[in-house]
């Protein structure tokens, strides 16, 4: 593919051209004449007075190419069911990978825009195997009511949700991922009504975004607000209803009428704002109130789209699940588990040997070693686990000592993630890896789990004074011998919950009394394409309850993050070091998450009355 020719595409119809006619004239004034630009406009019916007005625009750097789609329209006509309330180019956006293979990547663009940066730059961001470049969509980040919507129905973050009007599009991944048969699929499945295939667009790209700076998609319209000079953005669109062909008014209108001004179009533009009614405008916002009513209804609906899911699909122990973790939240409960722990009795002193200094617990542990590498290949072979990446492995190779591991707890498999970052550190055999667990967990976890539990490198706490003081001695003499010690410090396990929980005090006594570092990972997870119930044939051979795989969820696709160590301070108290590195493990928990989910980090947690 030639890099110095870039294709930007257009969808509209023969009403709604003149507004690509000042949108791409305002592209062409500000791009830089360093690239070759290949303009298509997807269409099907566009007269000959508008093609040759858009024509006009072309010159040595850019090329105008008329597309109509009808026959690509009715070669899937079977797979498509248009709707009364769907305008056909809404759908053109989903056609172009497929319809033009000789581009890896695409810019599409609204004709309801103004183009004020170089659109040169927005193509060369590398986006790497996102499926789209997009800009947050502010409607959902700033309106309580669409917000609500796009996560309880289309089950995408608020915060996560994207623009549609002005993508990036991975051509390679569209077609590898086969969105456009997915987008298809949904149709048939349910009818999204607010925002339509911007809906369908987020629901397939679900964590598959590369977000760019939200200067390259300003929305504008009433109630919406920036952080910057929106006069200095780099792409203006005119959103809704707030068109400044229909309104004097309308924010940011000065700037569409400096460029409309310099096109053949600028007086049929300026005779459609002054025949413009207020019958129409009226019209216009009712049209917005019911739009609004309509994401309220859709949320309450008792089968909108994620609830269909809930009661259809997915693993009603998961649904229950997720409602709880939700509960839990609202009522700040985040140190307890959602899920029922085994059975439990005590664990006596007598009946554990923590270091396995006997030969019985050496030749156990050997046993359970060797069946949990075969697991952890399995796991990962058959994508019952997916590790996409190890970010910061240098802080764990660059350790002399050993350390607290800390992590979220969200998996049953997630220890199994962080041994593999261990194994990467290549910092065995000279310092093993343990896994602190709970009680019930050793003394009555059944099955093949139950057997690792009790011999796989796990530290349990226990119930009994005693049997304390056994793991607080075994403990210390790990650390101190070299060893990484892995610590939940949330204390408990919140299924697939993205978000870092406050964390308790136990794990950085032990980093402070043994004067080594706490080593802070954290992981983070994005959908795959692979669903739970495709499991359960894979891991057969293993006595594992099923309600460990994700049935009618997809499984989550990880990143673990390893922080730089936290050093405990030889001028601060125990208690003030003990305070100081679990608060600043959290900041390193939350910098990442912010950073990687590109949201701030907020609870619904509910003020106590």
């Amino acid at each position: 593919m030639n890099d110095k020719i870039i294709p930007i595409f257009y969808a509209c119809d023969d009403a709604f051209v003149k507004y690509t006619i000042v949108s791409l004239h305002s592209i062409i004034k500000n791009a830089s004449k360093d690239y070759q630009y290949k303009i298509y406009v997807l269409n099907t019916n566009i007269g000959k007075d508008m093609r040759n007005k858009l024509s006009d625009l072309a010159n040595e750097n850019f090329e105008v190419n008329f597309v109509d789609v009808s026959d690509y329209l009715n070669s899937i006509t079977k797979d498509l069911p248009i709707r009364h309330y769907y305008s056909k180019t809404t759908y053109y956006r989903f056609f172009i990978a497929e319809m033009f293979p000789q581009y890896d990547k695409a810019i599409y663009i609204d004709s309801d825009t103004i183009v004020l940066g170089d659109i040169s730059k927005l193509y060369s961001t590398d986006i790497g195997d996102c499926y789209v470049g997009a800009c947050h969509e502010q409607a959902m980040v700033q309106v309580d009511v669409y917000g609500t919507y796009c996560e309880k129905v289309v089950g995408v973050s608020r915060h996560n949700f994207f623009n549609a009007g002005m993508m990036l599009i991975n051509c390679q991944q569209f077609r590898d991922k086969k969105v456009l048969k997915k987008f298809l699929k949904y149709l048939w499945e349910y009818t999204f009504v607010v925002t339509q295939d911007e809906d369908y667009l987020n629901l397939i790209c679900k964590d598959q975004v590369f977000w760019l700076d939200q200067k390259w998609n300003t929305e504008l319209t009433d109630g919406l607000e920036y952080n910057y000079d929106v006069t200095k953005a780099n792409i203006l669109h005119y959103i809704m209803v707030n068109k400044p062909w229909h309104y004097h008014n309308c924010r940011c209108a000065d700037i569409f009428w400096k460029y409309a001004s310099e096109t053949s179009v600028y007086s049929i533009l300026q005779d459609e704002l002054n025949a413009y009614t207020d019958e129409q405008r009226e019209r216009d916002r009712l049209s917005g109130d019911n739009l609004y009513q309509m994401a309220i209804d859709e949320t309450n609906k008792k089968d909108n789209y994620q609830n269909q899911l809930n009661e259809t699909r997915r693993s009603k122990y998961r649904v229950d699940l997720n409602k709880k973790i939700e509960k839990y939240e609202r009522e700040g409960r985040f140190d307890e588990d959602v899920e029922k722990d085994p059975p439990s009795r005590m664990i006596m002193p007598d009946e554990i040997d923590y270091l396995r200094r006997s030969p019985i617990a050496k030749l156990k542990t050997k046993i359970a070693h060797e069946k949990a590498k075969v697991f952890l290949k399995t796991i990962l072979d058959k994508k019952i686990m997916i590790i996409k990446d190890i970010k910061g492995i240098e802080n764990w190779q660059n350790l002399n000592s050993g350390a607290i591991v800390t992590c979220n707890h969200f998996n049953a498999f997630d220890s199994f993630a962080i041994q593999e970052a261990y194994h990467a550190s290549k910092k065995w055999p000279k310092g093993k890896f343990y896994r602190v667990i709970r009680e019930g967990n050793y003394t009555s976890f059944p099955g093949f789990f139950g057997e690792l539990m009790r011999h796989f490198y796990t530290l349990p706490l226990s119930s009994n004074m005693k049997t304390m003081v056994k793991f607080t001695e075994a403990t210390n003499t790990l650390l101190q011998k070299g060893n990484f010690v892995l610590f939940y410090p949330e204390q408990a396990m919140w299924w697939n919950y993205r978000k870092p929980r406050p964390v308790k005090p136990g794990a950085y006594k032990f980093a402070v009394k043994n004067n080594v570092p706490v080593l802070p990972c954290f992981i983070t997870m994005k959908d795959s394409d692979i669903l739970g119930e495709d499991l359960r044939r894979e891991i057969k051979d293993f006595d594992i309850d099923e309600n460990f795989l994700p049935n009618g969820y997809f499984v989550q696709e990880y990143t673990i993050h390893i922080g730089k160590p936290i050093y405990p301070d030889a001028n601060r108290s125990t208690r003030e070091n003990i305070e100081h590195m679990a608060k600043e493990n959290f900041k390193v928990w939350k910098k990442i998450y912010e950073k990687e989910y590109c949201m701030p980090l907020t609870y619904t947690t509910e003020e106590k009355k």
